[in-house]
């Protein structure tokens, strides 16, 4: 059990593990996976559990103005973990712990995908984005 809520440990494809983000979408965990694997960690993925829909009954049962309610269909997300249970993405971008492949360091703007290129020479309580 995790001490707080930014350090979650789960079982992943049988491996317990600690989780980077939950309900990411296939282009995330590409994003996140190459930056993990270059700084050498395991990286698990597995399939979110689908949300739950409560569908509410209407209150008046009419037959002339029935409606069929459609299903909402979600994307597919997925979890994305480590194999190393002392990794925390917070503490691995704040204390500059992570590289990106052409060997800068991960920014937060970088990890949350609003920039393209990490500048690392701007600090991230400067930025203005």
């Amino acid at each position: 059990m995790a001490i707080n809520q930014n350090h979650t440990v789960e079982e992943l494809n049988g491996i317990k593990c600690s989780v980077v983000e939950k309900k990411v979408s296939k282009e995330r965990v590409a994003f996140l996976k190459t930056i993990l694997t270059y700084n050498n960690y395991e990286v698990q993925i597995a399939l979110s559990p689908p949300a739950k829909i409560i569908v509410a009954k209407p209150a008046t049962e009419s037959t002339e103005s029935e409606e069929t309610i459609q299903p909402i269909i979600e994307e597919e997300t997925f979890t994305v973990g480590v194999t190393d249970l002392m990794f925390n993405s917070i503490n691995a971008i704040f204390g500059r712990l992570l590289k990106t492949n052409s060997g800068k360091i991960v920014t937060l703007n970088y990890w949350e995908q609003k920039e393209t290129i990490s500048n690392d020479e701007i600090p991230y309580y400067e930025n203005k984005s």
